[in-house]
């Protein structure tokens, strides 16, 4: 893969200092926009460049059009902190499936006068901006949105107000058209190499075969890097993937397989729930390949074990629309987890589902 030297980039947050730029040009014409709906995959820094952004836009040593925050003044450490009283940060509590409405109007002894959307129409307490960040924004529901589109709708003077989310797609319609898009791409393969080598120890650029592969596997994703570095998920997918490739004959077993894999993630439901997320997004990544493949499109091998796609394109008894079926079942299965859907109940009829659509058709 070469040399993995790459130079620092924004306040630590590599890979996006194209948008930095924008952001500062837009603050020194004086033309920065109330809200924001940032969208790219996870792991790519997103809700830590929202965080460095109202860092600079609150720092009370350097000027807002500098987007360099001093990190020392009270100001600073208060963000980094996460105490800054100007600024709100909520995200999706992990045992709950979507943002609960008391993040954003209180509970229900203090309606309308707790949670974000009060919060932010306060007057600043110590500089000149109120600034919100709502992270997990795919995880807004109806009666999230309702409360938090007026808000959108008529922002408060000198507020800035950021939704962190994977795709514009997963925004309902109302909140999408009322925030101006920043799309963050994935990482570079060097970045995603060098913060690797960084943040676990047991992975050196000495060990280029099986770095390479984890960077290749990773798809842009700091994250998804730093999932593929655990050795059990890595060696889970070289055996799951090739036989998603011989459905319907490799179904015996699979489900019970996939179930003890994701309850050795141990007692919490949430690891749990985020495995099998995984589990789900390897298989979906492998219907997505075959469904190029069936349809002659260009693809980009990313590791020898993407032969299955091969042997599963050559062994294919339906058409495309069987790949294709395959897939939106992946898409809605991790849906159903984030749903809360019993786990073993789920893991065997997206199984059984994945196996019937691979059957040939009837004639």
């Amino acid at each position: 893969m070469g040399s993995y030297n790459e130079p620092m980039s924004w306040l630590g947050i590599h890979g996006h200092d194209e948008i930095a730029q924008r952001f500062q040009k837009a603050i020194a014409s004086g033309r920065l926009a109330s809200t924001f709906l940032f969208v790219g995959p996870g792991g790519i820094g997103k809700r830590s460049f929202a965080v460095k952004l109202a860092q600079a836009l609150l720092c009370e040593t350097n000027a807002e059009a500098e987007l360099t925050p001093c990190g020392s003044c009270p100001a600073c450490q208060q963000v980094a902190a996460d105490s800054h009283p100007d600024l709100e940060l909520i995200a999706k509590p992990s045992n709950k499936s979507f943002l609960p409405i008391e993040l954003f109007i209180g509970d229900r002894e203090h309606r309308m006068r707790a949670g974000l959307c009060h919060d932010i129409a306060l007057k600043p307490f110590c500089g000149g901006r109120k600034i919100a960040i709502i992270d997990d924004a795919d995880f807004l529901n109806q009666e999230g949105a309702n409360c938090l589109l007026k808000t959108l709708e008529e922002p408060p003077p000198n507020s800035v107000i950021i939704l962190v989310g994977t795709s514009e797609q997963k925004q309902l319609p109302t909140i999408r058209s009322r925030c101006q898009i920043v799309r963050f791409h994935p990482l570079s393969s060097k970045v995603i190499a060098k913060l690797l080598c960084a943040e676990v120890d047991e992975i050196d650029e000495s060990d280029q075969t099986r770095l390479s592969q984890i960077v290749q596997l990773a798809r842009g994703s700091l994250q998804r890097a730093i999932q593929f570095a655990d050795g059990e998920l890595l060696d889970f997918r070289n055996e799951f993937v090739p036989r998603l490739a011989v459905l319907p004959d490799g179904s015996i077993g699979l489900a019970s397989d996939v179930g003890a894999f994701v309850d050795a993630a141990g007692k919490d439901a949430a690891s749990r729930r985020e495995r099998l997320k995984v589990v789900m997004e390897i298989a979906a990544e492998f219907y997505g390949d075959v469904v190029r493949e069936l349809s002659g499109a260009d693809s980009c091998p990313r590791d020898a074990l993407d032969e299955a796609v091969g042997a599963a394109v050559r062994n294919w008894t339906v058409d495309t629309e069987g790949a294709l079926r395959c897939l939106e079942r992946c898409l809605e299965a991790q849906l159903q987890v984030n749903a809360n859907a019993n786990q073993a109940t789920l893991i065997e009829c997206w199984i059984d589902d994945l196996t019937r659509s691979c059957l040939p058709a009837m004639p």
